[in-house]
């Protein structure tokens, strides 16, 4: 048993302490990057087919990584060997589907239903795949701080008044989203139960590669059978922005936030990305940040910090 009033109590407190604001910091950072994602999806809908654009992404993202990936993954090989089964699962849900469900949605809902969809449902789904798979404990303060973020995105989806939700309706692209959303949060559950032997940018270089073969046939249909790819200037750096800051950076971010943090803690922090991509829809596309906007964020960062406040993890 720890003696409290021990050196060594006191470096274990601050070394959790650390590792608390590490992986808050991080999960921040990976979703000021990653709230541009539902503006883009809403963006590029007339220039490039949807599946066209989650494979450029990830193949960008999988050649940037590479020259940094590739001496781990040849040392690392047989765990990798070992765990393709997990390694595959992984791809699927956190790289090939979620992101590619997030473009189709694009093409026939707004970016908005997109940040309020994806931003509610996911911490939820992650939190219960955690505590049934991961056995994580969802204490009172982490249940209390999940309902503030919903209550903000709710708020913000009512436009302030709860009537209004009456009227709110579901189409094709929010079912999508919703799609995303799920395998998302099944992703962030996987996370948690990475191999040790693997390293967190060979992890990623095998995600994104792997991900990337398992679009290809796709690709290759859209190809045939849509309308052919615009290419500009403007498209090109799209693509490098997803590539590079909402695939490597993010993920890589995500990734360690999730280790130090927990797969259901980590996963409200989603909820920011309807607060940035509000603040960037503003800034880019002139859009108005009214009362409602201040009220939704005010909650949702009420909530994140109830959710990570010290001894949230306990029942």
């Amino acid at each position: 048993m720890t003696n409290l009033s021990s050196p060594l109590f006191f470096i274990m407190a601050l070394s959790s302490r650390r590792n608390t604001y590490t992986g808050i910091g991080l999960a921040l950072l990976a979703v000021i990057i990653w709230s541009g994602n539902f503006i883009v999806a809403r963006g590029v809908i007339k220039q490039i087919p949807p599946v066209s654009l989650a494979f450029y992404r990830w193949l960008v993202a999988s050649l940037f990584i590479m020259p940094f990936a590739i001496r781990p993954f040849k040392s690392e090989w047989p765990v990798v060997k070992k765990s393709w089964r997990y390694l595959f699962w992984v791809s699927l849900t956190g790289i090939a589907l979620f992101n590619t469900f997030v473009y189709i949605g694009g093409h026939y809902t707004t970016a908005i239903n997109m940040a309020l969809i994806g931003t509610t449902s996911s911490p939820i789904i992650a939190i219960i795949l955690a505590r049934i798979f991961l056995k994580e404990k969802i204490g009172w303060l982490k249940m209390a701080g999940l309902v503030l973020c919903i209550s903000g995105v709710i708020f913000l989806l009512s436009k302030g008044h709860l009537q209004n939700l009456v009227s709110f309706r579901f189409t094709a692209g929010d079912g999508w989203i919703l799609l995303a959303a799920f395998f998302f949060a099944v992703y962030n559950t996987l996370v948690r139960k990475k191999p040790t032997g693997i390293s967190p940018i060979n992890y990623l270089f095998i995600a994104f590669s792997f991900g990337t073969l398992l679009l290809f046939p796709f690709y290759v249909w859209e190809v045939f059978y849509t309308a052919p790819v615009q290419w500009d200037i403007n498209l090109l750096l799209i693509i490098l922005y997803l590539g590079l800051g909402a695939s490597v950076v993010c993920y890589l971010c995500w990734n360690i936030a999730i280790s130090k943090l927990g797969s259901g803690r980590t996963a409200i922090f989603g909820n920011l990305i309807l607060v940035f991509s509000s603040i960037e829809a503003t800034l880019i596309l002139k859009e108005q940040f009214t009362n409602v906007h201040m009220i939704s964020m005010l909650s949702i960062f009420a909530g994140i910090v109830t959710a990570n406040w010290q001894g949230a993890g306990k029942s």
